[in-house]
């Protein structure tokens, strides 16, 4: 069962994905209350929007089933895994945030009310801008992505008006207040859970996937086990080398090699994360910068002698 994203009727999702997915199995694209031609209207909450999701799965005796949301769709699955979480067995979050996440669907920012408040863009063109980076490359596949939605040219959706998107952007504002504990509720989704988004994203920005991943339950334990799993060896590797320097003199011997190696992939890892965010190799060129000097053996043999000659840097 897959729900759509802000504004998004049946005709918005990529047949390049719900093709694939559906040739293996049944895929129920599920258009709720006031959207397309479904009747009803659209709710404001989305909490109003998970009954409507339920009362469907119910309606066509659906005893169990995995649940893609997109964007908003994200949400109302969380808020349908909580209230019935026996209903299903395995949860995909895509470009979605957490209830209490941050910066969700601001549209007043420039960087969205520019696309928006463009003339010269019209229809499924504003997705083209939103949707995909302005590189070449991306707004290509950009444009690939529009030609695909199109291919369906009978029998087509009506497009959601101002009403549907003004209850919906009303949904966002009261998911984005956290209720209680913040994220507390991620805890009680027990079902495998895979989190999914690119590396940067103006709608909702990528920090709320992280925080899905981070406090979500421990569901994706098959995958918390392999990532487990490499870290551990790539630290035995690097700190293996750091004890190869450690024995020819080029790394101070008084380090522990295990905590250096730790230290230098967290490091690494933060690194990498802000590059992606930044779009910038600055974060790797400081990490190299910083980080393999506090190795070399010369180094801290100067530091020391420094601080023999001012007393005063022994008690920073």
């Amino acid at each position: 069962m897959c729900l759509q994203h802000f504004t998004g009727t049946l005709d918005n999702w990529d047949p390049s994905v719900t093709d694939a997915l559906a040739s293996g199995r049944e895929v129920i694209l599920f258009e709720s209350a006031g959207i397309g031609r479904s009747s009803g209207s659209v709710p404001n909450t989305v909490a109003g929007m998970a009954s409507h999701g339920l009362a469907f799965v119910d309606g066509l005796s659906i005893a169990t089933c995995d649940v893609l949301g997109f964007s908003l769709g994200g949400m109302v699955v969380q808020q349908m895994a909580l209230e019935r979480p026996s209903t299903f067995r395995r949860v995909m979050l895509v470009g979605t945030a957490p209830r209490g996440g941050e910066d969700i669907m601001h549209l007043e920012k420039p960087s969205l009310a520019k696309p928006l408040g463009d003339p010269s863009l019209q229809g499924y063109a504003i997705l083209q801008k939103l949707f995909f980076a302005p590189s070449e490359a991306s707004q290509t596949a950009g444009a690939s992505f529009i030609e695909r939605l199109m291919k369906r040219s009978k029998d087509r959706e009506p497009n959601s008006g101002p009403a549907v998107a003004q209850a919906q952007m009303a949904a966002f504002c009261e998911w984005e207040q956290a209720s209680g504990e913040r994220f507390s509720d991620l805890k009680k989704i027990p079902h495998p859970t895979l989190v999914v988004n690119g590396v940067y994203d103006e709608m909702i920005p990528v920090s709320n996937s992280y925080w899905l991943s981070a406090e979500a339950s421990d569901g994706m334990s098959l995958i918390r086990d392999k990532i487990a799993q490499s870290l551990t060896m790539w630290t035995a590797l690097v700190s293996s080398t750091i004890q190869d320097g450690q024995a020819d003199g080029s790394v101070a011997p008084q380090l522990n090699a295990g905590e250096v190696a730790r230290f230098l992939i967290n490091s690494w890892e933060g690194a990498v994360i802000r590059m992606k965010i930044a779009k910038s190799r600055q974060p790797l060129d400081d990490f190299f910068k910083a980080v393999f000097p506090l190795l070399e053996q010369e180094t801290i043999r100067r530091r020391k002698t420094s601080m023999k000659k001012d007393p005063r840097r022994r008690a920073v």
